[in-house]
C-alpha cells in the first residue's frame, strides 16, 4: 500500500477507549528522541497518568544530533538540556522522573541489532514487567529517520519477552514520506480521541524548548519543528497502529 493512502487509512481507523486499546494495565511509550513521546504519544499518556495507570517512557537516544554545530550546547551539554526539556515536559504530562529511562544511544545511530540492541529490548522488556504494561507504543517502522525504525525493531527483539503485551507503533514523520513509497499493507489499529488533552499536549511539546524555539541560536543549520507538523500531531486524535504478534 503506498504511504499516502495507508496514512490516510489510518486517520480513519475506529476510535477507541483506553481499555480497548491498551487493556487494563500500564502502558510503555517508546521515543526514540527526546520529544517523540510528547508528539506521537502526549494525549495517551496524559489520558493514561490521568486514569490512574501506570506510565512508563523509555527515551533511547540521546538526542545529541539535533544541533551538531552549536559550540554553546556540545554534546554533553546538549544531552543535559534534552534530557532536562523532556522531564519538564513527563512533568506536564503526568508522569514523575522515576517513570523515565533515558537509554542514551547515539542520535542518528541507534542500532536495531547486536548487544545495544538487545540490552535495549531488555530494557523495554523489564519496563513492561514492572508497570504491569498491557500495551507497548513505539515509533512506526515506516517512519523516515533511522533511529525511528531502529526503535521499533528494538522493541520487535523485546517482544518474545513480553507476552500477551499489545504493540503499536505511532507515526511522527510518516507523512514526510513521498506520497507513493510502499508501506505494505492496510492498517489495522484504533484511534485514541485526545481533545480533552490537546491543550496539555501542547504544553508537553512546548516544553522542547530547543527542539520548537531559537533557544540554541548558533546553529543555523540546527533542527526545528515546523509550526505546521505540530498542528498535524497535536490534533483531536492519536493513531495507534496495531502490529500483529
Amino acid at each position: 500500500m503506498r504511504a499516502d493512502a495507508f496514512l490516510a487509512a489510518a486517520d480513519r481507523l475506529p476510535v477507541a477507549s483506553l481499555d480497548d486499546l491498551a487493556g487494563p494495565g500500564g502502558l510503555v511509550v517508546v521515543a526514540p528522541h527526546p520529544d517523540d513521546e510528547s508528539l506521537g504519544c502526549g494525549g495517551l499518556i496524559a489520558a493514561a497518568r490521568a486514569a490512574g495507570r501506570r506510565v512508563h517512557l523509555i527515551v533511547v537516544s540521546d538526542g545529541c544530533g539535533s544541533h551538531t554545530q552549536s559550540r554553546l550546547y556540545p554534546p554533553e551539554a546538549l544531552r543535559a538540556l534534552r534530557e532536562a526539556e523532556t522531564l519538564r515536559a513527563a512533568a506536564i504530562l503526568g508522569l514523575r522522573p522515576e517513570d523515565i529511562t533515558f537509554l542514551r544511544l547515539p542520535d542518528a545511530h541507534v542500532p536495531s541489532a547486536g548487544p545495544s540492541a538487545e540490552a535495549a529490548a531488555e530494557s523495554v522488556a523489564q519496563a513492561a514487567s514492572r508497570c504491569g504494561a498491557g500495551a507497548v507504543f513505539v515509533t512506526w517502522r515506516h517512519d523516515p529517520h533511522c533511529d525511528h525504525r531502529a526503535a521499533a525493531l528494538i522493541v520487535a527483539l523485546a517482544r518474545p519477552r513480553m507476552p500477551g503485551v499489545r504493540v503499536y507503533e505511532y507515526p511522527v514523520w510518516g507523512w514526510t514520506l513521498p506520497p507513493e513509497t510502499e508501506v505494505g499493507p492496510e492498517p489495522a489499529g484504533l484511534r485514541l480521541d485526545v481533545s480533552a488533552q490537546r491543550g496539555t499536549k501542547a504544553r508537553a511539546v512546548a516544553a522542547h524548548e530547543s527542539q520548537t524555539t531559537n533557544l540554541i541560536a548558533d546553529d543555523p543549520q540546527g533542527f526545528r519543528l515546523e509550526p505546521a507538523m505540530i498542528d498535524r500531531l497535536c490534533g483531536p486524535y492519536e493513531r495507534f497502529v496495531a502490529v500483529p504478534a
